[in-house]
This record gives structure tokens, sequence and C-alpha cells, in this order.
């Protein structure tokens, strides 16, 4: 068994949906980033990859590669999951927590699990997504962006 961390933060800007756990969520701005912004995917890309001994997200899908440029992050997680089979692993459990004030994620947290298990292929009750708020600290408090953790572990 190994487990591995993950972490990611994105800015909130107008224009774009707002994408996490590979579901829009309704909110007047979206997530400034390279593929669709989806802070709590890449987490747990991060988290997958550093348990299977392999570079960060940003080295494998570089930003300056136009193949990512607004690509769902459910096809970066997919990607990340058959890179670690290649490697003899299969991960078997996510642990994630999503750090925002607004907008409230409790009614989406189940379709996001559906999602992110369907492409790890795993249960959903293998798969738990939570949120909390940083309490009106800082630039996530103050609603300029979220932050997302995640802990994957394989076998």
């Amino acid at each position: 068994m190994r487990v591995g961390i993950g972490y990611d933060i994105h800015r909130f800007i107008e224009g774009r949906p707002l994408m996490l756990g590979g579901i829009e969520i309704p909110h007047i701005k979206g997530l400034e980033g390279h593929s669709d912004g989806d802070a709590l995917l890449h987490a747990i890309c991060d988290a997958i990859l550093g348990a299977s001994g392999m570079d960060d997200i940003g080295h494998q899908f570089p930003v300056n590669d136009d193949r990512y440029l607004n690509i769902s992050s459910l096809e970066l997680l997919k990607e990340v999951s058959e890179k670690a089979k290649k490697k003899g692993f299969k991960v078997d459990y996510v642990d994630s927590v999503i750090i925002l004030e607004e907008p409230k994620i409790a009614p989406f947290k189940d379709s996001m699990k559906r999602e992110i298990a369907a492409v790890l292929n795993i249960g959903v009750d293998s798969v738990s997504v939570k949120a909390t708020t940083q309490e009106g600290i800082g630039a996530i408090g103050r609603g300029e962006a979220l932050a997302a953790y995640a802990v994957a572990c394989l076998i």
C-alpha cells in the first residue's frame, strides 16, 4: 500500500463555469486554469501521482502544452490513473476536502463522488469529498479562490 497527498488552489474568475469534482456547479464565477481549473481533481491527480512515485500534475500536463488547454480534468484524472496502473498500482481510496466560502458544496458531493469513482474504477464508497470554509481568513476567506487537499491510497 502507498499513500500520496495532493493540494491545489485556483483563483475565481468571471466568464468560466465552476468545475469541481468533474461536475459543473452553479456559481457566478469559475476557476482560472489552463485546463478547466478543477482544483479538486488536480489535487486528487497529485495524490495519485505522488503515491505512485511520479512527478506532479504540472510536470505531467504542462501549461505550455495546448493539448491540455480547457481540457476536462476528468480526462487528466483518467490519464493519471492509467499511468499509475502501468506502474502496477490501483487506486483503492481517495479522501479529499475543498476549502471555499461559496458556493455550498453539500448538494453536489454525491455527484462528484460518482464521477471520481467512475473514472478511477472504484466504488463510490471509496471516495470521500468534504468541504469547509476558511472562516473569512485570507484570499479563500474573501472568496477570491478555493483550494483542495486530497489523499490517495494505492495498492
